[in-house]
């Protein structure tokens, strides 16, 4: 298959393909050596009392969640501790720095560039934390590819219009054994997400496949998928990510509105 004909993979964590650094090292389980045109994942592991720094990012937008550690999280200059599950938003003109404490530091960062005419936020939100239920979507049905579960799982949105992005997102899906983030597609956007903890599946193109946390998800516009946590499995399953540009479907889907926050 060549590169610019992927409709979508799964890229295992056990077959990141890391470059070593100073500070640490960093795999790109999603890029445009696989055929992504509006998203860009990397994978940063930071070696303890190191750090790794994202320069002006003047056409960027970016997003991190640290997936295990601790240590702090730099957005020009508005710095916070941060750990498991913490999550950080870079707005084009910032910068983004992870320093890892005694016991390091992984973070799973998202990185688009700019169209150049979205609107942007004057105050965006800065950090969260996948577990804030503040604004949530419940009962996605999907969007018809596949027969819905009636069973559905919750999402979270941490960063999105409602918080000022102009176009990333990152949302949390929470699946608890038995239920299903129904199979949808989006017409316009990437998807690019991770399981962040426990196991589940993900559906993709036209299948269910097994994941394990630190596992990647990458479709193409148009491409069907999801996630499901079986009634068999011991705890929840949840997922974190998010389509690029977000889609205003999701939205609208839970009563709140797509438009930038100004």
């Amino acid at each position: 298959m060549l590169v610019d004909q992927i409709q979508g993979t799964i890229v295992r964590a056990a077959d990141f393909v890391f470059s070593p650094f100073d500070w640490g090292r960093v795999a790109e389980p999603v890029g445009p050596a696989m055929g992504a045109h509006q998203v860009t994942l990397l994978v940063v592991e930071v070696a303890p009392g190191k750090a790794w720094r994202l320069g002006w990012a003047l056409e960027e937008e970016n997003v991190a969640v640290v997936f295990a550690g601790s240590g702090h999280g730099d957005v020009t200059g508005h710095r916070t501790e941060v750990a498991r599950g913490s999550a950080l938003h870079s707005p084009t003109g910032r910068t983004l720095e992870l320093e890892a404490g005694d016991d390091g530091l992984t973070a799973y960062v998202w990185r688009t560039r700019l169209a150049g005419n979205e609107p942007t936020g004057s105050a965006p939100r800065l950090e969260n934390d996948l577990w804030n239920t503040e604004t949530q979507l419940h009962g996605f049905s999907g969007t018809g590819e596949v027969a819905a579960d009636e069973k559905t799982a919750v999402m979270n949105f941490l960063f999105w219009p409602g918080t000022g992005s102009a176009r990333l997102c990152l949302h949390c899906g929470i699946q608890d054994p038995g239920q299903t983030f129904n199979v949808h597609q989006h017409p316009e956007s990437e998807e690019a997400f991770i399981a962040f903890e426990g196991d589940g599946q993900m559906y993709l193109i036209d299948r269910w496949h097994d994941v394990s946390p630190g596992d990647v998800l990458f479709a193409a516009p148009g491409v069907p998928h999801g996630t499901r946590n079986p009634e068999s499995a011991a705890g929840r399953f949840a997922t974190c990510g998010g389509p690029t540009p977000f889609d205003p479907v999701l939205y609208a889907r839970a009563g709140v509105s797509a438009e930038v926050k100004q």
